[in-house]
């Protein structure tokens, strides 16, 4: 630890962590979920410590609404009251992960007025943890057009790029395109606040890689899956532990016992190999796409592994921060995946497949 800091605060944050990381919901809650109904799931989530926003919420929302509803205050919440304990340099560190929440939820009602969904439908599935909070979020719900959205917001960080980008919608008919080049800034925004000297910047650094190879090795294996072998380099992230030109050749190759072969070389962290090795065993091409769909979990669970690894390895950093704070956004996913497959009568095993645990 660095005098700036001293070790006192970091072991009084990753401490006061360690005890809510305990209290998340454990695989054997989520299995017993699957076996019961959507009424009995609801009872048992409104016991847990979602109950104040449920009662907070109850009066305006109900079912299912309700409950998503309460999963997106509650996520916001607990973001909200980790960075209030957190030392200068740490909460620097954490809120500039956190501004990922504003291009979710930027987008997020962007796409949701395109599709003329209500407003309290966009607004139940929004994370208001980042430097957009609630009241500002609700504004912009409440505006007529994208039009105005848009220009409502020329005091974010990343207006000009937003700006461009929406005025090229027309012509390419999604918002795909400005995603991509919304995360591609900020990705590069926080690998400079990384290595600008702040105190722990290198563990920090080490996380934001692992985030970008995570989200490029998803985008390859979708794109794969649709059998796309253009040029891809647009939908990469730069900062990674392989370059996006790696990944654009890897995409070019038709053979997939030669793609897989070096993609296995490619991949300098061991805990993607065992991950690969699965994929190239697939004897049949339903199997191999089987594989590549359920490849997005899969890789979300080596991550989640790989962080509490390098969580244990430096126990008073950065890391176990951002692990919990992961570790706490999956619950939400595991959560709404269950209810809303329940909702829709999803078979049990196809629930589960979602689940990230």
């Amino acid at each position: 630890m660095t005098a700036t800091f001293g070790p006192s605060p970091y072991i009084y944050v990753c401490t006061r962590l360690r005890v809510r990381k305990k209290k998340l919901i454990l695989r054997e809650e989520y299995m017993r979920m699957l076996h019961m109904g959507l009424p009995e799931i609801t009872r048992l989530i409104q016991e847990t410590e979602y109950k104040r926003e449920i009662d907070e919420l109850s009066t305006s929302f109900s079912g299912i609404n309700l409950l998503e509803l309460a999963l997106s205050w509650n996520l916001a919440k607990s973001y909200q009251n980790v960075l209030k304990i957190l030392p200068a340099g740490l909460k620097e560190m954490t809120s500039s992960y956190l501004r990922r929440w504003d291009i979710q939820n930027v987008l997020t009602i962007l796409r949701g007025k395109e599709q003329k969904l209500k407003p309290g439908r966009i607004k139940e599935v929004l994370i208001p943890a980042g430097e957009l909070d609630r009241t500002f979020l609700d504004r912009l719900i409440a505006m007529d057009s994208n039009d105005e959205i848009v220009e409502a917001l020329k005091g974010w960080r990343l207006f000009r790029t937003l700006e461009s980008e929406y005025q090229k919608v027309p012509e390419v008919g999604s918002f795909a395109q400005m995603e991509n080049v919304l995360y591609r800034q900020f990705y590069a925004e926080i690998i400079r606040d990384a290595e600008s000297g702040i105190k722990g910047g290198k563990e920090f650094l080490d996380f934001i890689q692992l985030d970008i190879d995570i989200r490029n090795l998803q985008n390859l294996l979708r794109i794969r899956l649709q059998g796309e072998r253009a040029e891809i380099s647009d939908y990469m992230i730069p900062g990674g532990s392989f370059t996006v030109e790696e990944l654009s050749g890897l995409n070019k190759i038709e053979e997939r016992g030669e793609f897989y072969e070096r993609l296995e070389k490619s991949l300098k962290n061991r805990a993607f190999i065992g991950f690969v090795e699965r994929l190239k065993s697939s004897e049949t091409k339903a199997e191999e796409e089987r594989r590549l769909e359920e490849s997005q979990v899969a890789l979300t669970r080596i991550q989640l592994a790989q962080m509490e690894r390098m969580s244990k390895m430096h126990p008073f950093s950065i890391w176990p921060i951002l692990a919990y704070l992961e570790l706490k956004k999956f619950e939400i996913y595991n959560l709404r995946a269950i209810t809303r497959g329940k909702e829709a009568n999803l078979p049990m095993e196809r629930i589960r497949n979602y689940l990230v645990i």
